[in-house]
């Protein structure tokens, strides 16, 4: 049984909401680094945010371009732009990716600077009225939409590495199984502590000189480097993997994403929609891995700690519920007084305790005749 007073999952078959498709764009050139003058008019608000109907994508299937770019976002147009600046240059050749911007009911100016930007990215932007947090159901959006064989995902406010999109496909491309790949993201941090320290070092015209400069320095690596450092970056062994799939960068083929439904509309605040999905992705068959070439730099910009904390426990609480497997109930102990679980040490614990994979108990449950959440 789901939490109480929770929406039952909503994993849509099809996409719906509007779209504004500006189509291909030219290949780049270094005059197109400033906004384009002259660009066609913006859509009437109409076209780009008013729900008229649904759209089904599924009939086209993904492969016409090699990657799709999904970034969600609400009132954060200044770091939008950073993103999708640092996408314009991306060595990947413009025709082989597109950019899909999904908006979760922005009332700011994010509309308008996407279409800044139409001249030189291949960029599709989409609009959902605002009710809420609803970053599951944006992500969804963009991804229901892809064309690309690959979703590549980004946060509103990711640097990418030139190489990025690059080496989140060489990735795939050299795998004979699906693959969940993480990237590298530094300067990633859960408080305030060092952005104002951070947003003096970081160029943000630069991210290829950012990053060899953090990388050089070992300076705000991934938070998640003491993962890696304790179980290295072939993760794909380990009994929850998926523990490390933060949708700040991350990616999976775009058929396999759409196959197990996407990312859960119930999540309704922050945190654990992208673990969940990580999860179904292990469970699916994809096999985790960390490529550190898709690297990214996460702007710094203002968290409210204790609030994200409780609203990620919460959500933890409704993936425990929702699964029902001795794995997933160890997300109720993380930081809780009592069980005090280091998340980063989830896997040792597992094995320590001989915690069965969630499959197998699954498995054991359904041939006993008992029932799973």
């Amino acid at each position: 049984m789901l939490a109480a007073g929770r929406p039952q999952p909503h994993l849509p078959a099809a996409a719906s909401g509007n779209i504004w498709n500006p189509g291909h764009i030219g290949p780049r050139t270094a005059a197109s680094a400033g906004p384009v003058v002259g660009a066609l008019p913006l859509p009437p608000r109409s076209v780009l945010g008013e729900n008229s109907g649904n759209r089904n994508v599924t009939a086209k299937g993904a492969g016409s371009l090699k990657c799709s770019v999904v970034i969600p976002t609400y009132n954060r147009v200044e770091l939008l732009r950073h993103t999708l600046n640092s996408l314009v240059w991306q060595s990947l050749p413009k025709e082989q990716f597109e950019v899909l911007v999904a908006d979760d009911g922005s009332d700011d100016s994010t509309a308008e600077m996407v279409e800044s930007f139409r001249g030189r990215l291949n960029v599709r932007y989409f609009f959902q009225e605002r009710d809420g947090f609803q970053v599951a159901k944006a992500r969804n959006l963009g991804i229901s939409h892809a064309e690309g064989e690959v979703c590549v995902m980004l946060d509103c406010g990711v640097l990418a590495h030139s190489e990025l999109l690059r080496a989140h496909l060489d990735s795939h491309d050299a795998s004979d199984v699906p693959l969940a790949v993480c990237g590298y993201v530094y300067c990633f941090h859960v408080n305030n502590d060092f952005a104002k320290l951070m947003d003096q070092v970081i160029d943000y015209d630069d991210p290829d000189l950012t990053v060899a400069k953090l990388k050089a320095r070992k300076l705000w690596l991934d938070v998640r480097e003491t993962f890696y450092g304790r179980y290295g970056d072939d993760i794909g062994d380990l009994p929850a993997p998926w523990l490390n799939f933060w949708t700040c960068n991350v990616s999976a083929r775009t058929e396999q994403l759409r196959s197990i439904g996407m990312f859960d509309e119930a999540f309704r605040s922050w945190g654990g929609e992208d673990i969940d999905l990580g999860y179904r992705l292990h469970r699916d068959g994809a096999r985790f891995m960390v490529n550190r070439e898709a690297a990214g730099v996460h702007c710094p910009h203002e968290k409210d700690f204790d609030s994200n904390i409780a609203q990620v426990s919460e959500n933890y609480k409704y993936m425990a519920e929702k699964y029902g497997t001795p794995i997933i109930q160890l997300l109720l102990d993380v930081g809780d007084a009592v069980g005090n679980l280091d998340f980063f040490k989830l896997n040792d614990v597992i094995r320590e305790r001989g915690l069965p994979r969630c499959a197998d108990y699954l498995a054991e449950r359904e041939a006993a005749g008992q029932t799973t959440p």
